[in-house]
């Protein structure tokens, strides 16, 4: 059966040599804008679970030594036994170093560790490290005092879990994992729906293993550096076996151990595709072999899909029943678009015989995929972002950004290659000349060089009398270069190479040709930026936990008054003369020391001489309290007290308790807020 021959129309006037240069110059300017982007709205990644509060605070000056320190995140976190850490100025260890209590109510994420009693006055170090629900480490470290703060030698520390060597040889692995991923399933998928026949040709069967082994030795090096990635950052411990048993316990082990099981799958999906596959000839029997092997790799390419989903941020925060399968369908639009991109160029390159109709045939799958990945795109951004402000004030919103405009770019350079795969179909359906035809003149060219070369060595020869011998006829008659196996090899070689070089010119003279395979290069560029922001964006914390931990931050450090608390509490001890007022003010009233003033005054507002007056400052909403504060009598009625500590912020409860006699007493009590 002949096919249609395509126009083909005089070479373009840049000579071949040069237009794949400037392409290449063009797509590595390209991606080092998008990089240079990345760098600068990215930062350094940070981990998605955040602290959202903690008791004593940040900073905070307690008069008493607190039983336990606690913990709050945004989200659930896995804790093992030194995750939270209370050092005392001296760096030695004031809790019992015991695993981390789990104090969740209802929704609230909460850990505590106990504390030594007696602990003395002085600065204490709360360092922590935990590893969030979506698989990423996340640590921190603050201080509060007992009684004043004092000196200290233990150090803050500089760097945050999952950063050096480790954490950038984790980085790559997770890029490699994507890539492989993507060229492993998309190039498979397009084989399979687009062209069939690609089955056979070598370049795609290399792409596809070597997607594979990607993918399996980027799992496997994540398995091993999960244990000092999340723990001591170390890299020597990433052989540790005991450290590997423990990554295995966990829900991110747990997902790298079944993609590796699932990828032991997919290798056998890869051996029929290009081996059975490839090889049958029946239609019928290709039709049922195809339909086994979509089925059987949509399965196999979910499961892998499903890993990430189960680990990362699908698995977290809200509506995780929902967000997993729309992530799972998200990543599979991805790599059916992304990595049948990647097929296709390949094709477009090494394999002149790739026809249009495949061509035509990924361009409408690629459609359908994006429609999918902006659908999917769009809930996975509100659920992540939670608000439009989150989406340009937080560094989760502006790497979104920067991937929404990638995609653009790169839909709009896809429409470009849906105009020339259009051009393709008009100009008779193949992507290529009927490279069968061309292989025949080649080849019959060659042979008629081959034979007139051997009759000019025949005529050199002199002639010996022919025998009558019929044996002898025979040998005679034979062809000389089957007589020559090494001349005959040299033959086979040229014919080959004559034929290559033939089928590369037709394919660099198709101009319609050539503007595909520069559109699809372009794209491909444009994919490859796309990946290392997505890569990037899913290692940032999203931006609704980030509003949520500044949101809280914020509440806790913000001062609740602007200047001095002023009140006035009356009493009645129910004895004689145990009526009367107590003022008060606190100054500068904000967290740390305060200067304390009370004036008591009878009914008639005269200063009123009193045997005791106490008083005690109570902040319910964190179980803080009560603060006892013993005032010193300065002159008749006015009493005072200096340094009085207001460990953090909030809505206090003061309470005076006034005595008026040996048996006469009472206690008045009032709310005010206290920054």
């Amino acid at each position: 059966m002949t096919a249609t021959a395509p126009h083909f129309g005089p070479p373009p006037s840049v000579p071949a040599i040069r237009r794949p240069l400037a392409a290449a110059g063009l797509l590595a300017a390209l991606i080092g804008v998008v990089f240079g982007l990345l760098l600068a709205v990215a930062g350094p990644a940070s981990a998605h679970a955040a602290l959202t509060g903690s008791d004593p605070q940040d900073g905070a000056v307690v008069d008493t030594a607190p039983k336990q320190v606690t913990l709050t995140f945004s989200e659930q976190v896995a804790m093992g036994e030194g995750s939270i850490r209370v050092l005392d100025p001296d760096g030695k260890r004031a809790d019992t170093e015991a695993a981390p209590l789990d104090l969740h109510s209802g929704s609230t994420v909460k850990y505590g560790v106990a504390l030594h009693t007696g602990l003395p006055d002085g600065t204490y170090t709360v360092a922590w490290q935990a590893v969030s629900a979506d698989s990423h480490p996340v640590s921190g470290a603050f201080t509060f005092s007992i009684g004043a703060p004092s000196k200290t030698t233990v150090a803050l520390p500089d760097n945050e879990a999952g950063g050096g060597l480790v954490g950038t040889l984790y980085g790559i692995a997770r890029y490699a994992a994507y890539a492989g991923f993507i060229v492993l399933v998309g190039g498979a998928a397009f084989v399979l729906a687009c062209w069939q026949r690609g089955a056979g040709a070598r370049p795609l069967q290399r792409l596809v293993v070597r997607g594979w082994t990607t993918l399996t030795a980027a799992t496997l090096a994540m398995l091993l550096l999960r244990n000092p990635y999340t723990g001591s950052g170390k890299l020597a411990d990433a052989f540790d076996l005991d450290g590997l048993t423990a990554v295995l316990d966990t829900k991110p082990g747990a997902a790298l151990v079944s993609r590796l099981l699932l990828l032991g799958a997919s290798a056998l999906f890869i051996a029929v595709l290009f081996g059975t596959y490839a090889k049958r000839e029946d239609e019928r029997e290709k039709k049922d072999l195809t339909f086994g092997l979509a089925i059987g790799g949509a399965v196999i390419a979910a499961g892998i899909a499903g890993t990430w989903a189960l680990a990362e941020h699908a698995s977290t925060g809200i509506q995780p029943g929902i967000a997993m399968p729309v992530d799972v369908l998200h990543l599979l639009a991805v790599v059916t678009w992304l990595g049948g991109l990647a097929a296709l160029l390949v094709a477009l390159y090494r394999t002149p015989d790739v026809t249009a109709d495949a061509v035509r045939r990924f361009s409408r799958i690629a459609f359908g995929s994006v429609l999918v990945v902006a659908a999917t795109g769009i809930y996975q951004s509100w659920r992540q972002l939670g608000s439009w402000s989150a989406l340009t004030d937080t560094g989760y919103g502006q790497l979104l950004l920067v991937k929404v405009g990638l995609v653009a770019v790169l839909v709009g350079v896809a429409s470009i290659s849906r105009r020339w795969t259009a051009r393709l179909a008009a100009d008779g359906g193949t992507a290529a000349a009927p490279v069968a035809e061309v292989e025949a003149e080649v080849m019959a060219e060659a042979g008629a060089g081959a034979a007139t070369e051997t009759k000019a060595d025949s005529d050199s020869v002199p002639q010996e009398p022919v025998s009558q011998d019929p044996v002898s006829q025979d040998s005679v008659s034979q062809d000389p270069v089957s007589q020559d196996p090494a001349r005959a090899v040299q033959l086979a070689r040229q014919k080959a190479a004559v034929a290559t070089a033939e089928k590369k010119r037709v394919r660099d003279a198709d101009p319609d040709r050539s503007g595909l395979r520069r559109s699809v290069l372009a794209e491909v560029g444009v994919a490859v930026a796309l990946l290392a922001v997505t890569t990037i964006l899913t290692s940032t914390e999203p931006g609704r936990t980030e509003e949520e931990a500044a949101r809280a931050s914020n509440a806790a450090a913000a001062p609740a008054s602007s200047g001095p608390v002023n009140l006035t509490l009356p009493f009645d001890t129910g004895g004689k003369n145990g009526r009367g007022t107590v003022r008060m003010d606190i100054d500068p009233g904000r967290t740390g020391a305060n200067e304390l003033h009370i004036w008591i005054a009878d009914v008639n507002g005269e200063a009123m001489d009193v045997p005791e007056v106490k008083l005690a400052l109570t902040l319910k909403s964190k179980d803080i309290g009560p603060l006892p504060v013993v005032p010193v009598r300065l002159t008749e009625g006015h009493w005072t007290a200096g340094g009085v500590q207001i460990p953090m912020a909030g809505n206090w409860n003061v309470s005076a308790t006034v005595r008026t006699s040996d048996i006469d007493q009472t206690t008045v009590d009032k709310n005010v807020k206290i920054g």
